[in-house]
C-alpha cells in the first residue's frame, strides 16, 4: 500500500515568473498520494496559494487545477478591465499596462534597441500616486475573481499569506479568515509600480521584502516536518553583472532571497542543535527542507519579464515548472516525510 506523503509548501514571489510555480502545483496534484498540509506565499506566490487553496476547497484536485489555470490565463490574456487599448497594439497581460499605457507601444519597440526602456525609467521618475484618478491596480480584477470564501474555507490545506508593513518594515502573515482579497494584493504590491494596500488601517508593500516566503508559520507541530520551497529567484550567478540592467536584476535576486536565506540559516542552527543533543528532539521542528527550481532558466529570464506575462512566457514557465516538479519527485519522492534533500550545513558553510 503507498503511503500518504503530508507537506508543506512554500512559494517564492517573482512577478509572472510565479506561472512556473503555477506548473510545479499541476504536477504535485498529479500525485494522488500527496497530501498538501499548508502553503505560505508571497507575493505570486500568494496567488498561487490563494487559487490552489480555493479550488480545492470547492473541487478538490480538479477544481485547483482549473482555478489555477483560470488565474493565469485571465494575467495573460489581457490589461485591466475597461482600460482602453492602445491604437494599432493588441491587448497584452502587462502589469505595467495600466500604469504607463500610454508609452507601452513606444517601450516595447524600444526594447530591442535600448538597454534601458521608457517604462523602466518611468518606474524610476515618476510615482503610482502621480496619476490620480487615472491609476488603477492591474491585478485587482484576476485577484477579485477568486472566491475569497473560498479562499477562507477549513476545507483544504491552511494558507499564509506575507505583506510588508510599510510604516514598520515587519512581515505580517496572514491567516485564516484573514486572508482578504486586500492581503492578496498588498503581498503582490511592489511599490515602484503599485500603491501601497491598506488592510486594517495599515498600508503593506510586497511580502518579498520581508519574508519571500515566510517559513516560521509552517513550524506548528500539527503540521508536517518537510517543507518544499518553490523557487523562483536564482541563488547562483556565475557572471558578474555589468549592464544597468544585469545589476538591477541581480540586486532584486539579492534582496528578495535575503530573508530566506536568513530562515534557512536558523533551520540549520536549530538542526545542528538537535544533532548535537543541546536540544532535546521534540523540543523545535526538525524542518525538513527540499527545493524545487530552475536555476537555469531563471537565469536567462530578467527583472523585464517579471511584469511583463505574456501568454507565451507563461505557457513557457508553466511547463518548465511541471517538468520540474516531476524531476523532484522522481529523485527525492521517497525521501519525503523521512530525510531532507538540501543539505542546509553545506550551503551555509
Amino acid at each position: 500500500m503507498t503511503r500518504t506523503r503530508r507537506i508543506n509548501l512554500a512559494l517564492q514571489g517573482g512577478g509572472a515568473h510565479g506561472a512556473f510555480t503555477w506548473g510545479v502545483l499541476d504536477r504535485l496534484l498529479d500525485d494522488e498520494d500527496l497530501e498538501i498540509a499548508a502553503i505560505s506565499g508571497t507575493s505570486a506566490g500568494a496567488l498561487n496559494g490563494a487559487a490552489f487553496k480555493s479550488g480545492m476547497a470547492q473541487g478538490g484536485r480538479d477544481g485547483a487545477r482549473a482555478t489555477m489555470r483560470a488565474l493565469w490565463e485571465r494575467v495573460g490574456r489581457g490589461a485591466y478591465d475597461g482600460l482602453p487599448d492602445v491604437p494599432g497594439l493588441p491587448p497584452t497581460a502587462d502589469w505595467m499596462r495600466a500604469f504607463f499605457y500610454p508609452f507601452d507601444y513606444a517601450a516595447r519597440l524600444a526594447e530591442t534597441v535600448m538597454p534601458v526602456t521608457p517604462a523602466d525609467l518611468a518606474a524610476q521618475v515618476f510615482s503610482p500616486y502621480d496619476w490620480g484618478p487615472l491609476w488603477k491596480n492591474p491585478l485587482e480584477p484576476a485577484v477579485l475573481s477568486l472566491d475569497i470564501d473560498n479562499v477562507c474555507a477549513d476545507a483544504g490545506p491552511k494558507l499564509f499569506v506575507a505583506a510588508t508593513n510599510v510604516h514598520t518594515g515587519k512581515v505580517r502573515v496572514f491567516a485564516g479568515a484573514q486572508v482578504t482579497h486586500a492581503a492578496i494584493l498588498a503581498s503582490a504590491c511592489l511599490p515602484t509600480f503599485f500603491r501601497a494596500v491598506e488592510v486594517g488601517g495599515e498600508y503593506y508593500w510586497d511580502g518579498g521584502y520581508s519574508a519571500n516566503p515566510a517559513l516560521h508559520p509552517l513550524y506548528d507541530p500539527a503540521l508536517p516536518d518537510d517543507v518544499v520551497i518553490v523557487s523562483l529567484n536564482p541563488q547562483y550567478r556565475p557572471e558578474v553583472p555589468q549592464s544597468s540592467q544585469e545589476i538591477l536584476n541581480r540586486i532584486n535576486e539579492v534582496s528578495f532571497n535575503a530573508a530566506l536565506l536568513r530562515d534557512l540559516r536558523a533551520i540549520a542552527f536549530v538542526k545542528r542543535l538537535i544533532a548535537e543533543g543541546h536540544v532535546a528532539k521534540g523540543a523545535m521542528k526538525d524542518v525538513l527542507v527540499h527545493f524545487i527550481a530552475d536555476d537555469r532558466l531563471m537565469r536567462e529570464l530578467s527583472v523585464r519579464t517579471k511584469v511583463s506575462p505574456t501568454p507565451d512566457l507563461i505557457d513557457r514557465l508553466f511547463r518548465a515548472g511541471r517538468r520540474a516538479a516531476g524531476r523532484f519527485l522522481r529523485a527525492h519522492g521517497q525521501d519525503l516525510n523521512k530525510t531532507a534533500t538540501v543539505d542546509l550545513a553545506a550551503m551555509f558553510s
